[in-house]
This record gives C-alpha cells, structure tokens and sequence, in this order.
C-alpha cells in the first residue's frame, strides 16, 4: 500500500505543478437490452419483459501535462423494463489519473478479480451468469483500483476496498493478466486472480481463451471459501462461440460443487443475429441442475442496441 500512496502523491504533485491543457473529453454511451423471457424458478412458470443490465454513461479524459490524464466515468443501470421502484442504479463510477505509472481509480468500480474473465462468460447479464453459482463478480463501494502498464502484454491490477464503517472489513483483490480479452492482439488470452475478504469471500480464479478453427473457447476455474462459515466451493465453466455470416452460436457449462449445498450446475445455449454493428437480436435457453435448491428453466428471445 506504501507504494500505491507514493505513486499517488507523485502523480497528484504533477497535476498541481503542471498547466491545463485541453478541456475534458465527455463521451456519452449506453445500452439498451430488453428481452421477453419465460422463467422456471421451481414454483411454476410465468412470464415476463425483462431489462438486461441496460445503462447509460459518460466518460472521458482530461490531459494536464507530462503524460498525465485525469480520467473518470459515471455510470447507472436503468431498468427499461419499468418493472421496480428502482429505476436507476449505481455501476461503475470514478475518477483516476493514468500515465507512465499505469491507472489509478477511486469510487465504485469492477475489482480486478471481476474484470478477470475478460470475455469468456457468454451470458454475462443473463440468467447463465457465472454469478448466479460463484462469487467473486463484485463491484464495490470505497474502492481503490491500480493497473500497471502493460510488459510484453503482461499487466498487474490491484482492487483495495475499504470498510466504509467500524462494523465492516476491508479486502484485496488482486490479478495478473496476459493479452487482450478479444484476442484480437494476441492468440489467447490469460489471467489469474484472487480475492482476500472480499464482501466475505476468499476466492481464487483461473481463466483462458483461445481461438481454433475459427471457435472461441474459454475455460474458468475457480475455489472460493466463506470467510466467516468457511464453507468451500470448487467449480469450473466452459464456453464456446462460433459465427456463421451474421450468426453467432454459442454454448455454456458452469459446475460448484458445495460443501453443504451438494453439486449445482447450469447449462445455457444461444444464438444472436446480427442487425447492425451494434445491433442484434437473440434467443438463449437456460437451465439449472441444483442439489440442495428447485431446479430452474428459463427462455428468452430479445433485442440489445449499443451505441
């Protein structure tokens, strides 16, 4: 922690010492994401219009001299579908400085751990997120988040949340990461993190994907204990997409296997049209296969425009 305050207080040195020279970027993007979805939670079937995550944002930069930029980003989620008193919530929002030293933001933001999988998780947002059987996916409160440059497409991240009240603990997450999420730089992508009583959790995450025969096939393994009942997890995903003109396929397997819950598992399945560069239409089916719990089934057809 020594060496994160000092590059701090280097970097805020510069800010103060040096001119402005530009005003702030402000880029302004979202998503829209809504589906009509039949859902199987174990009691029975019904439907239901369902907003997937959709948000709305604004981000940018501002240069302040010597290689520094003062960068930041205000993000909400907003539910399309009108279904909850909540209409607007809190996602990533920050403000940081970026320069030879690599990043640095504070507020609420994506730990590192979360950030990991890169793009593996096909049905992230969707009733088959990795988050519905594992924990780690977590963006917190009072965080602190750092990233070195890149070396040779190797980069180091580090997510320090802080307890925000006496009643609470702080955590660490930490990752090493190789290549870009999109293989588009590289031939696979890599990474490994962890989480040390983080929202309660120890958790430990492999993950890699790669590129044959015109597939992308990721893969995730991941170990977790609760910190306070020290129940334990083991689990492992798999996933597979492949287009076809301006289809994709795609297919998902995730297990935990639970010390007290017994084995749960879910399979999901998928295919997206594309419409437009930002614009697609999809239908994906989802089913859970839960020891301890009802079993669920869920099915969606729906429509996402990013912009």
């Amino acid at each position: 922690m020594n060496v994160l305050k000092t590059t701090i207080a280097l970097s805020l040195s510069s800010v103060l010492a040096a001119p402005v020279l530009a005003n702030p970027t402000v880029n302004l993007y979202g998503k829209a994401n809504v589906s009509a979805q039949s859902s199987d939670d174990g009691d029975g079937s019904f439907t239901e219009i369902k907003s997937n995550a959709s948000r709305l944002g604004v981000s940018g930069d501002m240069a302040v001299g010597n290689d520094l930029k003062v960068v930041y980003k205000i993000e909400v989620q907003v539910d399309l579908d009108g279904d909850s008193d909540e209409n607007i919530k809190e996602r990533n929002q920050y403000v940081g400085l970026e320069g030879s030293f690599g990043q640095v933001l504070l507020g609420k933001n994506d730990t590192v751990t979360k950030v990991s999988q890169g793009k593996v998780d096909l049905f992230n947002d969707y009733e088959g997120d990795i988050k519905v059987l594992w924990k780690g996916d977590n963006r917190n409160s009072d965080s602190l988040t750092y990233r070195t440059p890149k070396f040779n497409d190797f980069q180091l991240g580090l997510t320090y949340t802080a307890e925000g009240d006496e009643e609470s603990e702080d955590g660490i997450s930490a990752s090493i990461v190789y290549g870009d999420s999109k293989l588009k730089k590289n031939d696979f992508y890599a990474s490994i993190a962890m989480d040390d009583e983080v929202n309660g959790y120890d958790v430990v995450r492999g993950t890699f994907s790669t590129k044959l025969a015109g597939v992308t096939l990721g893969a995730m393994y991941q170990t977790q204990e609760n910190v306070e009942t020290k129940e334990e997890m083991d689990g492992f995903m798999l996933s597979a997409s492949y287009g076809i003109n301006d289809f994709t396929l795609k297919g998902q397997y995730q297990a935990a296997d639970y010390d007290d819950k017994g084995d749960l598992s879910g399979v999901s399945a998928g295919v997206d049209y594309k419409l437009a560069k930002n614009a697609k239409v999809y239908v994906w089916y989802t089913t859970f296969d839960m020891d301890s719990a009802d079993d669920r089934d869920y099915v969606a057809t729906g429509i996402e425009l990013k912009f």
